[in-house]
């Protein structure tokens, strides 16, 4: 549904280096970076290999917190970014689960990133 998204971040390799192996399981794979030092940016893309999702520079601290789902192919990917986000030292916001006050075939890990946003990976299974 969307086109693409950015978010900035206090240290974009840091970021970088957190979404690379924790979202992996949901096919998120580095396809572009650009600039050093404090104008890094760093593009993922997903399986059709646009980059979707973007990690740049904030010139100072977030005024909130932002939240960003990631779709999952099947439960097992969810599993997979829970099991790596647990490995990478990330708090588990919430543990993978079916939310049905979302919808019953709601089934989602959540997660905070390095810079305290919420990300999520989501499988919909109706």
């Amino acid at each position: 549904m969307l086109d693409h998204v950015s978010i900035q971040v206090s240290d974009v390799a840091a970021a970088a280096r957190f979404y690379a192996p924790v979202f992996a399981p949901v096919g998120m794979t580095e396809a572009m970076r650009f600039g050093d030092g404090d104008e890094l940016v760093v593009g993922f893309a997903g399986p059709d290999g646009r980059p979707r999702f973007w990690l740049g520079p904030t010139a100072g601290a977030p005024a909130r917190e932002i939240h960003v789902a990631f779709a999952a192919a099947g439960r097992e990917a969810v599993d997979a970014v829970h099991e790596a986000a647990m490995a990478a030292g990330a708090e588990i916001l919430h543990a993978p689960r079916i939310f049905p006050e979302y919808h019953p075939g709601y089934y989602a890990v959540f997660v905070r990133d390095p810079d305290g946003n919420n990300v999520e990976a989501v499988h919909h299974s109706f």
